[in-house]
């Protein structure tokens, strides 16, 4: 027997009171009634005009809640005891960890085939039948690339601790850091990217963009020992080459010019369109950098707010010019003081 409390909600009111709703919908337009069917046909009705976001029958598009899920566990195998609600130890580690591969292994696959069976429809690129050996083959070569992810993020976390003279401690750095979090996501991202997998690496990155206001592109190229400091902000465009020992501070943005177009007017995208930032490069806060030909060349320092559209040779500092700043007493405080001391005299 279902109780009263367990009974099943249909948008927000119980279904035992579907019959209070129609009436309240023929009352006074709150709720559903008879009448409210021609609503429903009018948005069906749509789902055959509306280009872009049309009903999709095709069992081709990966799910966004799953390759999050999937994120997060490959999160706990990266962070073994930072992220994730299983308890690890020493004594159950590995046990867990293979558990985990296992699902991981699984369940993207079967992300990944769906994104490559979306791109063989839209594309003709390749036979849809070859999708499932293609998918399993590339889920493969993500799982053996962990250990090297490992390694690139333990660069990272060290530039952050050594270069943030407020981090307390390496676990601060990774259990709190939105940098981290953005840069993980963005070198798991980048590897799917690199194998051509379509929609997968821009939900894990826009996924990272979301909690961490830090928007990487996983088809950047990014060295080793990569910080972001505060982070919120930060682009890194598509076409974006970064080098070793980079630091960038919130606000930067790594992006294009205006790009040209085709004889029907539609924006040429192919060719490299962000810039390049060579080895041991700061970018402080609020600096723009664009184009695809800009490069900053090593031992640059970029100081904040600058705007650049050319070339920055090695061994540079680039700064704007201090704003001319007044300052005035204000007549209001001046008066105010002027009165207090009359009264305690």
């Amino acid at each position: 027997m279902i109780s009263e409390d367990s009974r099943p909600f249909h948008g927000g009111v119980e279904s035992g009171n579907m019959n209070e709703l129609g009436e309240m919908g023929q009352d006074g337009g709150r709720g559903f009634s008879d009448s409210d069917a021609t609503l429903v046909d009018k948005i069906i009705g749509t789902y055959n005009e509306t280009k872009g976001i049309n009903l999709r029958e095709e069992d081709d598009l990966p799910s966004k809640e799953e390759v999050v899920e999937i994120l997060n566990d490959i999160m706990t195998v990266i962070f073994p005891g930072y992220f994730g609600k299983i308890e690890i130890t020493k004594a159950n580690v590995r046990d867990i960890v293979d558990d985990l591969l296992s699902s991981i292994g699984i369940r993207l696959r079967i992300q990944i085939e769906r994104s490559l069976k979306y791109d063989c429809r839209m594309t003709k690129r390749r036979s849809i039948d070859i999708c499932e050996l293609h998918a399993k083959d590339i889920t493969g070569q993500i799982l053996e690339e962990i250990p090297h992810i490992r390694w690139m993020l333990s660069g990272d976390i060290q530039a952050a601790y050594d270069g943030d003279p407020a981090a307390k401690s390496i676990e601060e750095v990774i259990l709190s850091y939105p940098s981290i979090l953005a840069i993980a996501t963005y070198r798991i991202a980048h590897l799917l990217y690199e194998s051509d997998v379509p929609l997968i690496p821009r939900i894990m990155s826009e996924h990272a963009h979301g909690l961490t206001g830090i928007d990487i592109h996983p088809g950047a190229r990014i060295g080793r020992n990569f910080f972001i400091d505060h982070g919120t902000g930060t682009v890194i465009g598509e076409t974006t080459v970064i080098g070793d020992n980079v630091k960038l501070y919130q606000g930067v943005t790594l992006g294009a010019l205006s790009l040209p177009r085709d004889e029907r007017g539609k924006i040429i995208k192919c060719g490299k369109r962000h810039p390049t930032i060579e080895d041991n490069v700061v970018i402080y806060a609020g600096a723009t950098i664009l184009g695809g030909n800009t490069i900053i060349g090593e031992n640059s320092i970029i100081g904040g707010n600058v705007w650049i559209t050319s070339s920055v040779p090695p061994n540079t500092r680039v700064a704007i010019a201090p704003p001319e700043q007044t300052y005035k007493k204000r007549a209001s405080d001046h008066i105010f003081f002027h009165s207090l001391k009359e009264e305690n005299s």
